[in-house]
């Protein structure tokens, strides 16, 4: 690559970055909340039994 020349690869426009930074909150949210749904079931599934167990 010379001087003044661009770099190569992909230039995303404003609206193409807007877009990739909603779908990556998106799957990130889903990616919590489905976290949180195993851990709820997780728990739920122990019961109350985990409270009386022996150590």
């Amino acid at each position: 690559m010379t001087t003044g020349e661009e770099p190569e690869g992909l230039r995303l426009t404003a609206a193409e970055e807007a877009s990739r930074r909603r779908r990556n909150r998106a799957i990130g949210l889903a990616v919590a909340a489905l976290c949180l749904l195993f851990y709820a079931i997780t728990v739920f599934k122990m019961g109350p039994a985990i409270l009386s167990r022996p150590m």
